[in-house]
């Protein structure tokens, strides 16, 4: 269960926390370079991360997290958005801003 205490702790900020569930099995993983731009088009105002899906079933089960990629954006610990699917970088800096 520690994964799942430390995972309150990550979303529990008060910065948007954009999250991508994603699993290795998919040969195809731009979302990669995507959350890299992203994540420097943030910078510190908001918190960009990838959870492997196989290595926290848990976790995604607990979330309903069934497709991959499934991104979610969270805030003081409140999920703000949630979509399946690939998204490109400039459609999640977008939405990522709405919430900073």
């Amino acid at each position: 269960m520690q994964k799942m205490t430390k995972f309150g702790e990550i979303i529990s900020i008060d910065k948007p926390v954009l999250i991508d569930f994603y699993a290795d099995w998919s040969e195809l993983e731009p979302s990669l370079d995507t959350l890299r731009d992203v994540a420097a088009a943030l910078g510190d105002k908001a918190k960009v991360i990838k959870i492997d899906i196989k290595k926290n079933e848990i976790l995604a089960d607990a979330l309903r997290v069934k497709g991959n990629p499934t991104f979610m954006i969270y805030k003081n610990g409140e999920m703000k958005w949630r979509q399946t699917g690939e998204q490109d970088a400039n459609t999640l800096i977008g939405l990522v801003q709405q919430f900073v």
